[in-house]
């Protein structure tokens, strides 16, 4: 009877072993459940911030292209106002040239001869 009661609490020592054990592999599995739900979570974080920065970035090189697009036409318009001013300049010299004919074939017809 000594052995049966010996078996028993030996079976019983198992038993409670097997317990813990269960105890500390369900917590375990909780805790990588959690971690797991953790990383899918920051995974999908970091994708959204992924295509944040990649449509920022579009942006930026479509700002980028834009300016460069303006700065070409400023450089046209700079041309343009340019060659304005010269044939401006030009056309002012060719009417101070034609006024001071002008003023001497008036001088001339009015002069006694």
């Amino acid at each position: 009877m000594a052995i049966q009661i010996s078996k028993i609490q030996d079976q019983s020592r198992q038993l409670k072993k097997s317990k813990i054990m269960t105890d500390q592999t369900e917590q375990i599995e909780i805790i990588i459940q959690n971690m797991g739900e953790a990383i899918i979570a920051t995974t999908n974080t970091v994708e959204t911030l992924a295509e944040k920065l990649n449509d920022i970035s579009d942006k930026i090189q479509q700002q980028e292209n834009q300016i460069q697009q303006q700065g070409y036409q400023i450089f046209a318009l700079t041309e343009a106002i340019q060659t304005l001013v010269d044939s401006q300049s030009q056309s002012q010299d060719q009417l101070t040239q034609l006024t001071d004919l002008l003023q001497t074939l008036v001088t001339t017809l009015n002069s006694p001869n």
